[in-house]
């Protein structure tokens, strides 16, 4: 456990983004689930795909290739179907 009270603080800074990196990354896997689920040219499906890779990206939670790549995938997946 933490010691000094920098370390204590950054201890609770880490606990914060975790909640916020966990709600994105729960976001994404329901956009992408809905993307799987979607029927061909569900225009809304795709949106919201990319809305929140896009907001993973920008969090950090993956690179922009990453990114870039599920993109793809999404856009691949519901042209397709």
């Amino acid at each position: 456990m933490a010691i000094t009270t920098s370390a204590k603080k950054a201890h609770r800074a880490g606990l914060r983004k975790k909640a916020f990196n966990d709600a994105r990354k729960k976001a994404l896997s329901l956009a992408l689930k809905g993307v799987r689920l979607a029927q061909k040219g569900d225009t809304k499906a795709i949106a919201a795909a990319y809305q929140a890779i896009d907001k993973a990206m920008k969090r950090g939670l993956m690179t922009k290739n990453t990114a870039a790549r599920r993109k793809a995938k999404v856009a691949k997946a519901l042209s397709t179907k």
